[in-house]
């Protein structure tokens, strides 16, 4: 399988702090999100990539949330989210690999299949663990309020989310022995004083990186079973295609050379390993 392409880790990133508030038994995550916004702005500019402004706006806060949710989460996990709106007609994908910090994602504006509600899919993957895979519903068009609808019915605890500034998002996240009082009255402005009203403990300081890893081989991979069956349908007889990343919209441009190519390495490999497979055979039962 082709290796995605790794995160710069020369990049400085996006800080999430995440803590501890003591006496109340909550957790806070909170970022500044305004580069991270821009980030997501240049690369729909440099793929060409038109999302219309009302549609951006919804993206931004639910990638904020999907970050905040995140740096909340434990290191050796991948997170892929997916909100179906009915109104707008949309769908937003968001996916994130706590490991590397690398976050990315999309908005479907075209092609979307009308459903009964909106939904929200998420879904977990942690190593040597099978997939894991929630679906619940949400209502109205904030992908925030859907985020909460989220913790409430699949993660089964509730969490509340703020803007406190332009582009600041806080996330409170409630847990065993919560003071649930206090969790249900807090506002914007409580939120804003957390810092001089309650005793935070830091737990952590995350890095997060606008990143997806696609690249030629990978994209080449998705093509391949195509390319083995109908080649003549692929490229319609085109010397070169352009194949957008499901993840992220990133444009790739893949030559019939150079799928031809890929495809036979493939099929060499697959019969180099009969081989081995089959020599392998023949020496055990000696």
């Amino acid at each position: 399988m082709a290796e995605n392409s790794p995160v710069n880790q020369a990049d400085a990133g996006h800080e999430v702090r995440t803590y501890f508030v003591r006496g109340r038994n909550a957790l806070v995550a909170r970022a500044a999100f305004g580069e991270l916004f821009v980030d997501y702005f240049l690369h729909n500019g440099e793929q060409r990539i038109d999302v219309a402004e009302a549609h951006a706006e919804l993206f931004k806060r639910a990638l904020a949330g999907f970050v905040l949710h995140c740096a909340s989460r434990p290191w050796n996990e991948m997170t892929a989210w997916t909100l179906h709106f009915q109104e707008p007609l949309l769908n937003i994908f968001l996916t994130g690999d706590n490991e590397t910090g690398a976050v990315t994602g999309r908005v479907f504006a075209e092609g979307v299949r009308e459903m009964e509600s909106n939904l929200f899919y998420a879904d977990v993957v942690r190593p040597r663990q099978p997939k894991r895979r929630s679906t619940t519903g949400f209502a109205g068009g904030d992908p925030l309020a859907a985020v909460e609808a989220f913790y409430r019915q699949s993660e089964q605890r509730p969490v509340r989310f703020f803007q406190i500034a332009e582009e600041e998002f806080v996330m409170v996240s409630s847990h065993p022995d919560c003071d649930a009082a206090w969790f249900d009255a807090l506002t914007v402005d409580a939120v804003r004083a957390l810092d001089r009203t309650e005793t935070l403990a830091l737990m952590e300081r995350r890095i997060y990186r606008w990143h997806c890893g696609c690249n030629q081989p990978r994209m080449m991979e998705v093509l391949a079973p195509t390319m083995r069956e109908d080649p003549e349908g692929l490229f319609g007889g085109e010397v070169k295609i352009e194949i957008r990343c499901p993840r992220c919209g990133a444009r790739h441009v893949i030559t019939r050379e150079a799928m031809e190519a890929f495809v036979a390495e493939i099929n060499t490999d697959k019969k180099n390993d009969g081989n081995r497979e089959g020599r392998e055979e023949r020496e055990g039962g000696k």
